[in-house]
């Protein structure tokens, strides 16, 4: 192979190398919801590296895309709220490709 060739792919493959190391590292959303008692559901966010979502947002929507509650984490990554009377599921909302959706019927 031609050295020139072989200097000018080590060029190219160089710059991308940050890339993969950096996606090597990536983290995934988690949120688990559960009722605290009979009226009151507890959702926790976080993320799969063990880091905490507080300020994260979290919305429970009624399945006509109505917002039922508009909410964000606390410093504590949890948010409680009255369990609605209508199907719902819970939106967890890092961001782009950071996004959780969990279903009222799995919520025990």
């Amino acid at each position: 192979m031609n050295p020139r060739v072989l200097v000018l792919a080590a060029g190219l493959a160089l710059p991308a190398l940050p890339f993969t190391i950096s996606t090597a590292h990536a983290h995934y959303p988690i949120c688990e919801c559960r009722m605290a008692d009979g009226q009151t559901v507890v959702c926790t966010g976080g993320f799969s590296d063990g880091s905490k979502a507080a300020g994260v947002v979290l919305d429970v929507i009624a399945y006509d895309e109505q917002i039922l509650v508009k909410g964000k984490l606390g410093a504590d990554s949890t948010l409680s709220f009255p369990r609605p009377a209508q199907d719902f599921y819970v939106l967890f909302d890092a961001g782009p490709g950071h996004t959780v959706e969990v279903e009222h019927s799995s919520i025990k």
